[in-house]
């Protein structure tokens, strides 16, 4: 386990994809009123987002900007998903949109997305209790990720989908720039939640082994789960039943039906 610097991105990439597709909302689904159009756009904070029925089509033209000058208006306009007041600090660095559609790529296909969300890592280490010569994870080390996880069930799941519908032509512009010309951004999102709600939500404690640089979980059924699912496992089981009731809020709105998602699975470790 490598938990300095990447053990809860799986869900900070997912949610900042979802985030970012409000920087265009005002371009491509606000309302304007009738009549000549104003000289000029009214500023992002008088923005108010609209409810879109999953059923409309909505083909909105594309945003009259383009993908790597798209970083100032999703700091603009980020927080119309969240009233949330950590969410500036999620918006520092370069590239977002495209930094956010390779880590849901890389949570889709089971792989961290630590490379392309690095400035994510909670505060403080991984924390270890040692009882007798047994190594566990600490239970009170599963609360640096509490602020993350906050932010991100803080979502607006239904507006959050609207917009990152409207925005497409942005998010498949940097996908096929990820080398896939011919596949669905949206379908690859959808894989990255089905990874992520295949994470078992584990009862008791989780037994370690000293590796020579980290540690890794005894129990072959967890150390066995992919890099993307061990970060969010790493978060705590009550983190990780957050995340995962948030996701499937999500998959909803993009009209996934519940029968096609995982169960949820309680899961209590080998000794």
């Amino acid at each position: 386990m490598d938990e300095t610097k990447k053990v809860f991105q799986t869900a900070a990439g997912l949610l900042l994809v979802l985030i970012i597709a409000a920087t265009l909302y005002y371009f491509l689904i606000y309302k304007r009123p009738k009549g000549p159009a104003p000289a000029e756009a009214p500023p992002p904070a008088a923005v108010e987002l609209e409810q879109v029925p999953a059923e409309e089509k909505v083909q909105p033209a594309l945003p009259p900007v383009e993908l790597d000058k798209s970083d100032d208006l999703v700091r603009q306009l980020a927080k119309e998903l969240s009233s949330h007041p950590k969410i500036d600090l999620w918006l520092r660095s370069e590239d977002l949109i495209r930094r956010f559609t390779a880590a849901v790529d890389n949570i889709a296909n089971g792989l961290s997305p630590g490379p392309h969300v690095d400035f994510f890592a909670p505060d403080g280490e991984f924390k270890v209790i040692k009882k007798g010569d047994l190594y566990y994870a600490d239970p009170d080390g599963y609360d640096r990720y509490d602020p993350v996880v906050d932010v991100f069930v803080s979502l607006d799941s239904k507006k959050s989908v609207t917009l990152l519908r409207a925005l497409k032509p942005l998010f498949q512009e940097a996908y096929r720039d990820l080398g896939y010309p011919d596949k669905d951004f949206e379908e690859t999102l959808i894989r990255a939640i089905d990874e992520l709600l295949r994470t078992p939500v584990v009862e008791g404690d989780i037994l370690l082994e000293k590796a020579v640089v980290n540690y890794i979980m005894v129990d072959p059924a967890l150390e066995g789960l992919s890099d993307a699912q061990k970060h969010l496992l790493r978060t705590g089981p009550e983190n990780v039943g957050a995340v995962q009731a948030k996701l499937r809020e999500m998959a909803a709105a993009l009209g996934v039906p519940e029968s096609r998602l995982p169960r949820p699975r309680l899961y209590r470790p080998q000794r």
